[in-house]
């Protein structure tokens, strides 16, 4: 099996929007985002959301009044973004096609650990955003415990990822990603994520469409990180 295939998200493009389906705990991560993005300011307001898949931020993104766009590699998944109301650009996230200073939050949401250079990814978030503009990400840390739980324990559950999606050689260094924040201009902190294990129980019994994610002291494992451009 060749982990971390790009084309895997094209082959499993009818998953998205299923709630019990391989990408449901995207569906939780999504929500969780939303939490930390401020409501638009005006009409104009412009959300980037940077490997967006299909476009699960976009109910949220709605909600609270921005402009979306949204960008990936993925045709299969830009497609079915689009249906959702996302506007689709079809691009890298390590080189986005799109202008300095455009956005006003960037969401970068579970594509850290899927790139070889996420340093370059924090740059491209720190060049598309405004000063004072929002930066919401999360990713997988690059610790034993987390390619232990994440990925052989984790694809073998219910709600886990699709086997295959990671490789435990892109997890994200977390002191590297820091420095590279504050090399960009970004003041970002780092929290750690954890299910609800009640919503989750829930879940499984179909109970509950969203499971909440909760904040942890420790980042080892799975982590969001909320910021700002400096001016």
């Amino acid at each position: 099996m060749q982990r971390n295939d790009p084309a895997q998200y094209d082959a499993l493009a009818d998953e998205w929007w299923r709630g019990q389906g391989g990408f449901a705990a995207l569906h939780w991560l999504a929500a969780s985002r939303a939490e930390h993005v401020p409501p638009a300011t005006g009409p104009g307001a412009l959300l980037v959301d940077l490997a967006c898949g299909g476009g699960l931020m976009a109910p949220h993104v709605a909600r609270l009044g921005y402009r979306h766009v949204g960008v990936d590699l993925g045709a299969a998944g830009l497609r079915v973004a689009r249906e959702h109301g996302v506007t689709p650009v079809r691009g890298s996230v390590l080189a986005v096609p799109l202008a300095d200073r455009c956005a006003d939050v960037v969401v970068a949401g579970e594509v850290l650990e899927h790139v070889a250079d996420d340093t370059l990814v924090i740059a491209e978030c720190a060049r598309l955003l405004k000063p004072g503009g929002t930066l919401v990400i999360d990713a997988l840390a690059d610790t034993r415990l987390c390619a232990l739980l994440m990925v052989t324990i984790g694809e073998h559950v219910p709600g886990g990822p699709p086997p295959g999606i990671h490789d435990p050689a892109l997890f994200v260094d977390r002191r590297r990603l820091l420095a590279a924040a504050d090399a960009a201009g970004l003041d970002l902190r780092l929290v750690g994520l954890r299910p609800s294990v009640r919503d989750l129980l829930a879940w499984r019994r179909g109970r509950r469409d969203v499971v909440r994610m909760l904040p942890t002291r420790s980042t080892a494992v799975v982590f969001a990180g909320y910021g700002t451009r400096r001016p």
